[in-house]
């Protein structure tokens, strides 16, 4: 591997500057948020860049953020189609009973799936919840050994469910950051039920509830997304607000109060948008640089990425990247589009902030048997 590229080095500065700041003159230098919680996390939902955290990766029980992942699991059997909304749900007697906060579902009559997840997300129901997590998987216990399993593909390392409702068990745990990430895949791979969590109320059985997110009242630009509590896990709130073309994720853990939880939350969001930007530094497929091919039908291929990559940073500081491209050398064909050709790494003020994987924008087949033999000459005596 190589280092490679000043003309790289000065097209991804000059790009990400001029993308840096859309015309929104705000202070610089804003000092983070003293968070009153033992655990918290802000995330910027387009880059994964974590903007802030406090003992983000503690295990916590997640009380009713376990809902998120309830949810999830049933929006990807709607999706399956394996379960419809308007579907007619018969309550059993371990979701009629269930403790703790709930939507009143009666066991004397259905309930439609569209009313399930309404209850499950809006009102929080632990009924809810447990009638979704049988409609799906049979039993509450088969549901979670599902939600086990989705957890470790979504990259989840720190959580561990025993149930769909949050209640308190000694093996449900999460972290901040597992359930930021938890928050942004809801929000990425579900757009179309994603509306669902900026509801403010919902009646069924002539019951009205609020939602317990106080965000949806105060912050115009908070959309969503869930509240927890209970003894042992404390106050807790998952926050998503988007301004702009921005969205950022704050999961407050533990706090001491309902107002806390709140004003925490609204703390972190207000300084993710202050302080930071996020920018485009790359589209993809479009070539940011040209890289030697040796024994190829043709010279050279272009190499760029295969997805956008961005990047989030403090406000007014994109003309302090710099950037550095690694190539794998000798790049000896044949060559596959999408193959890894080394990586781009992007530096701050001389500290690394990211790192990108460098791909091959077109397929190089190989060369025929005269030029293959003059290159391995030239490679030798190179």
């Amino acid at each position: 591997m190589r280092s490679r590229g000043p003309s790289l080095l000065g097209r991804a500065a000059l790009f990400a500057a001029a993308l840096s700041i859309g015309g929104i003159a705000l202070a610089q230098g804003v000092a983070a948020p003293a968070i009153t919680a033992p655990s918290y996390a802000l995330v910027d939902f387009v880059s994964g860049q974590t903007i802030a955290a406090g003992d983000a990766e503690q295990r916590r029980e997640p009380a009713s953020l376990t809902k998120l992942m309830t949810a999830y699991l049933v929006f990807s059997a709607l999706r399956d189609k394996t379960i419809s909304g308007s579907q007619m749900v018969t309550v059993s007697p371990a979701a009629w009973r269930a403790e703790g906060s709930r939507m009143f579902i009666d066991p004397r009559k259905v309930v439609t799936v569209d009313e399930l997840l309404r209850g499950l997300i809006v009102q929080s129901g632990n009924d809810a919840a447990i009638a979704l997590a049988e409609l799906v998987a049979g039993s509450e216990g088969a549901f979670a050994a599902k939600m086990n399993a989705e957890a470790a593909r979504l990259g989840l390392p720190n959580t561990h469910f025993t149930n769909a409702t949050g209640l308190s068990e000694r093996e449900q745990y999460t972290t901040a950051l597992d359930m930021a990430r938890l928050a942004a895949a809801v929000i990425r791979d579900f757009p179309e039920y994603y509306p669902l969590y900026s509801l403010r109320d919902y009646r069924y059985n002539n019951i009205t509830q609020p939602n317990r997110n106080r965000l949806l009242w105060i912050d115009p630009y908070v959309d969503g997304m869930k509240t927890g509590h209970t003894d042992a896990a404390g106050w807790c709130l998952i926050a998503s607000a988007k301004r702009g073309d921005r969205r950022l994720v704050a999961v407050v853990l533990g706090a001491a109060s309902d107002a806390t939880r709140t004003t925490e939350a609204q703390k972190l969001l207000n300084y993710g948008f202050v302080a930071f930007d996020t920018v485009q530094l790359y589209a993809p497929g479009k070539p940011v640089a040209t890289l030697r091919v040796w024994k190829g039908e043709t010279a050279d291929v272009a190499a760029g990425f295969g997805t956008d990559q961005y990047l989030t940073l403090p406000k007014g500081k994109a003309d302090k990247l710099s950037v550095a491209m690694v190539a794998t050398e000798p790049l000896i064909a044949p060559v596959t589009k999408g193959q890894s050709l080394g990586t781009v790494k992007v530096s701050l003020e001389g500290k690394p902030v990211a790192e990108y994987p460098l791909v091959a924008l077109a397929d190089v087949g190989p060369a025929n048997i005269f030029r293959r033999a003059w290159d391995t000459v030239r490679l030798w005596l190179k």
